[in-house]
């Protein structure tokens, strides 16, 4: 299917609605418990198990109305789908928890195993958006697969030590802000090396 056009203010709800609509929810049931077949499920994985198909239902529009979903967008999904499964089938909320340690990993190992063989992976998923020298696109991977790395030990220690409702809190909002922060001074920082259209 070719890449279609679509609102950039409905693109954004697609991709951060689910996000934000979990994190509702779990404000909402945080402290019920719910028994399904004799077993007892906790607001978080009830709202764990509603995430899942709410994010399904948005990256299907979103494919349908731009034609594309990147490999980040499916990798995701997966381990959202992959761990919400283990969460729900173990009745263990650990596991959707220890999801965004692991994709932050994933991510880490990528662009660094790039840098080993003196490529930015990065640049393959960026380039169309930000044009840039190739000196440019060695210094941003990595910084921001150091970036990554240091996420996914937050989120370990994090999870680990403080409560729920915290971890909660942080995933929905405060990794994201500080990821979309850190790339914004990258950019700007790395001026120099961008490519104007004209050349």
């Amino acid at each position: 299917m070719a890449e279609k056009q679509i609102n950039p203010i409905l693109k954004q709800v697609l991709e951060l609605g689910p996000t934000l609509v979990f994190f509702l929810i779990y404000l909402r049931i945080k402290d019920d418990t719910f028994t399904f077949g004799g077993t007892d499920y906790s607001g978080f994985i009830v709202a764990t198990l509603v995430f899942v198909p709410i994010l399904l239902v948005s990256m299907g529009i979103l494919w349908q109305l731009s034609g594309k979903l990147s490999r980040m967008q499916v990798f995701t999904a997966f381990m959202v789908i992959f761990f919400g499964g283990l969460t729900a089938w173990f009745n263990d909320e650990r596991f959707f928890k220890m999801k965004t340690s692991i994709v932050y990993g994933v991510f880490a190992t990528i662009l660094g195993i790039g840098l080993l063989r003196g490529r930015s992976y990065l640049r393959y998923i960026m380039e169309d958006f930000l044009p840039m020298q190739d000196a440019g696109w060695m210094i941003l991977t990595r910084r921001l697969t150091v970036m990554f790395g240091a996420l996914a030990l937050a989120n370990e220690l994090i999870w680990r030590t403080q409560t729920t409702e915290l971890w909660v809190k942080l995933e929905t909002f405060a990794f994201p802000v500080v990821l979309f922060l850190f790339l914004w001074l990258q950019i700007v920082g790395l001026q120099k090396y961008l490519i104007e259209p004209d050349a």
